[in-house]
């Protein structure tokens, strides 16, 4: 892994880096492990734009990702590194001894030749999935499960890590990447390790043509519009007339709390994200 510059033959050339793939083994995908990704250009079922900013981007195929890692006590070997489009972590193409392949999210340290295995009694190794009740205290994790058999739903991202801090009753104190302190059922499962590619974090995208690449379209500043599209446009000069920070609908952007009470959720959150922590 690494960061690679450019000659600034253009002025905005001058800023851009991107990640040099050092890590990669395999450039070609698994055909059978993957699926059509239809675009939906940020539209509902209705036809109307329900997410914005997005559209357009580089026609990409989804990668069908193991993420319950259910094939229980059986080793597998890893036989390539590859880069996913869908996701900032890097995928590992494994074989079981039965011949079956399937991608897994890579860890910090997975090389080819390497063998990972999932059960309750395997070893406490990179790559590897245990239960919560069989990982010891400190442990790096990622890849868990929210709820036990349902696949992992967090610390899936690059540089990604979360840490086992202690275990009460039926449930584990997982201390997530934010900050925030989770309760987790003992039976759900996560992988050892890190997630890898740490150097997701230090790429500029540097001109607006990487991001049309990826599927993100321009994002116009609510001051820049016209009083009719926004709370902040209109007026003499740069103003947003005297308001609030609003979104378009009219919403408090700053102070204004806009997450459901879930208490199923809620209830298992031991302390929130601490102040200060980005």
């Amino acid at each position: 892994m690494g960061i690679k510059t450019y000659v600034p033959y253009t002025p905005s050339r001058r800023f851009i880096t991107s990640d040099d793939f050092s890590d990669i083994t395999k450039k070609t995908p698994e055909k059978s492990l993957l699926m059509p990704l239809k675009k939906n250009a940020g539209r509902g079922n209705t036809g109307h734009i329900t997410v914005r900013h997005q559209g357009g981007g580089h026609k990409q195929m989804y990668r069908i990702i193991d993420f319950k890692r259910d094939k229980r006590n059986i080793k597998a070997e890893v036989i390539g590194i590859e880069y996913d489009p869908n996701r900032s972590s890097r995928i590992a193409l494994v074989k079981y001894t039965d011949g079956e392949k399937r991608y897994i999210i890579c860890p910090l340290g997975l090389k080819v030749g390497d063998t990972v295995e999932s059960g309750d009694n395997v070893d406490i190794k990179p790559g590897n999935a245990l239960p919560l009740s069989n990982i010891p205290l400190g442990t790096q994790i990622n890849n868990i499960e929210l709820v036990p058999g349902l696949g992992a739903k967090l610390v899936r991202s690059a540089g990604g890590v979360a840490q086992i801090m202690s275990k009460e009753g039926n449930f584990a104190n997982v201390k997530m990447p934010s900050g925030e302190v989770r309760m987790l059922p003992l039976s759900c499962y996560a992988c050892i390790g890190q997630v890898g590619n740490l150097d997701h974090e230090n790429v500029t995208i540097g001109n607006a043509g990487r991001n049309r690449h990826r599927g993100i379209r321009p994002t116009v500043r609510g001051t820049a519009m016209n009083s009719v599209d926004h709370p902040h446009g209109g007026g003499r000069g740069k103003s947003k007339g005297n308001n609030q920070p609003r979104s378009p609908w009219n919403q408090p952007a700053k102070g204004y709390k806009t997450r459901n009470k879930k208490k199923w959720t809620d209830m298992y959150i031991v302390n929130r994200k601490p102040k200060g922590v980005r």
